[in-house]
């Protein structure tokens, strides 16, 4: 009776730890929102590990390791979009919208990321491969942009660690349809 107890208590455990592990796109919205939300600066430069180098750009270089805000994230339309402004007040500023499809009934997380390549990438939350800890918007191939030869932002990575004080966001660029080396990648420390 004893061994039959504990594999019914194994059982119920792991299928709890399932059912927790899978992430409803409404989680990840809100998760986003919990952690984000506030002001950024970009680390010290020896923070600034397995990147291309963007944060060298002579434009971003003069934030490395400053508490200018690099970084900003806040809420509009009473929390249904979450607005992301990168490198603010500089010629390199890019923002970003994050929202559910329906926020009554989030079956998608999207976001549309105006760059400074003057196109809009629209991306999908891949909710297959996302944790908490690592947030990956793919870009929408029903649209002309993503099918395209242009050059554009073509995946969204956002990689939380220290207790969701930093973070790591990744911009990763395509061109004829294949990733390229125009990525901008970047670390940041929550203000």
């Amino acid at each position: 009776m004893k061994k039959v107890l504990f594999t019914l208590c194994i059982i119920v455990a792991l299928s709890i730890s399932s059912i927790a592990k899978e992430l409803e796109p409404i989680d990840v919205y809100e998760h986003m929102q919990s952690a984000l939300i506030g002001e950024w600066s970009l680390s010290p430069e020896k923070k600034q590990i397995d990147t291309t180098g963007a944060y060298k750009n002579k434009l971003v270089l003069p934030l490395v390791g400053t508490d200018i805000t690099a970084l900003a994230y806040k809420p509009i339309g009473f929390g249904s979009t979450l607005q992301e402004d990168l490198l603010p007040n500089t010629k390199k500023q890019m923002v970003t919208m994050y929202h559910c499809n329906d926020y009554v009934d989030c079956t998608q997380v999207l976001a549309t990321h105006f760059c400074t390549k003057m196109n809009q990438p629209q991306f999908i939350l891949d909710i297959k491969t996302s944790t908490k800890e690592k947030i990956i918007f793919n870009c929408n191939m029903e649209t002309a942009l993503c099918q395209s030869d242009e050059d554009h932002i073509h995946q969204i990575i956002l990689e939380f660690s220290n207790e969701w004080k930093h973070l790591k966001s990744s911009y990763l660029g395509w061109t004829d349809q294949k990733p390229n080396n125009k990525n901008s990648i970047y670390h940041f420390d929550k203000k």
